[in-house]
């Protein structure tokens, strides 16, 4: 029988030959786990016997794995995971759901890792800088303004106290923003149709502010409550009429808060993200 002839003219460079047809056959593809274990191992700088002294294992089976010869036992996976510091995802060239980083995030992370301490300070710092540069370029123009949400306790001497309560907010700026000091909630429908339970108000204080004129609105201490009322010459009104006017004497306590300038939507309160890159680059008040 005549020897069969082999085209070597379509075969690659390498490529393998089947001698029963002659034809040039695909090379194997390896394993995805004996491609990556070569990958990392290269990219940490890591020699194969090395790898293998990690492990305690031979060098030849690291040989084999890479060859496509023979798999890791599972056993061996989580040693080989850190060893080439990887994770099971990157092991099998899968996508890791709780990822937080990129890979050239990743790889950032690994190079700043290896510098030293001194130079490490240097990049802290430039981050830093360029942070509060971002947040500055995006900062939000913002108030901070003292609300009061309960009443005041009973035996106030001076209106001065009052300044002891309450708690600083952050609030987007407006042009009525920046005239109050302090935001009151409404309590009560004494108010209304203009004020209704329950929504804040904006107060300039007074004597910070000028001063309240009839007709006005302002935000009054009374006894030990807190009263919002329209100040008239012959007392304290209400807008609903059901309410009687406040008459007072010469003997009875009552201390004006300040001028109410008008309902704060509660929309207005900085978000927490807003306030962060407020006082990142403020400062905290």
């Amino acid at each position: 029988m005549p020897r069969k002839k082999i085209d070597l003219s379509t075969s690659g460079k390498g490529s393998l030959i089947d001698m029963k047809t002659g034809k040039p056959v695909e090379t194997p593809v390896l394993p995805i786990i004996c491609e990556r274990i070569r990958h990392y191992r290269e990219r940490q700088g890591i020699e194969q016997k090395e790898l293998a002294r990690r492990l305690g294992i031979t060098p030849n089976s690291i040989s084999n794995w890479e060859n496509g010869r023979s798999r890791p036992d599972v056993n061996l996976l989580p040693g080989i995971c850190e060893a080439l510091h990887i994770t099971f995802y990157d092991l099998f060239n899968k996508k890791d759901p709780t990822a937080r980083f990129t890979a050239r995030q990743q790889r950032l992370i690994e190079q700043y890792s290896g510098l030293s301490s001194g130079h490490q300070r240097v990049v802290d710092n430039l981050i830093d800088t360029l942070i509060k540069i971002e947040a500055a370029e995006s900062c939000p123009d913002l108030e901070i303004l003292t609300y009061y949400s309960r009443q005041l306790a009973a035996g106030i001497a001076s209106p001065d106290e009052f300044d002891d309560e309450g708690e600083a907010v952050y609030v987007y700026s407006s042009p009525e923003v920046r005239r109050a000091d302090c935001i009151f909630t409404v309590n009560g429908n004494s108010m209304e149709p203009n004020f209704h339970s329950g929504q804040d108000v904006l107060v300039q204080r007074i004597p910070d502010g000028p001063e309240l004129n009839y007709g006005e609105i302002g935000a009054f201490i009374i006894g030990n409550e807190t009263y919002i009322k329209v100040y008239k010459e012959d007392g304290l009104h209400s807008l609903n009429h059901r309410y009687k006017t406040m008459h007072f004497n010469e003997d009875e306590s009552v201390y004006l808060i300040g001028r109410v300038l008008g309902i704060f939507d509660k929309s207005q309160y900085a978000k927490p993200e807003d306030i962060e890159k407020y006082e990142l680059v403020h400062g905290k008040d």
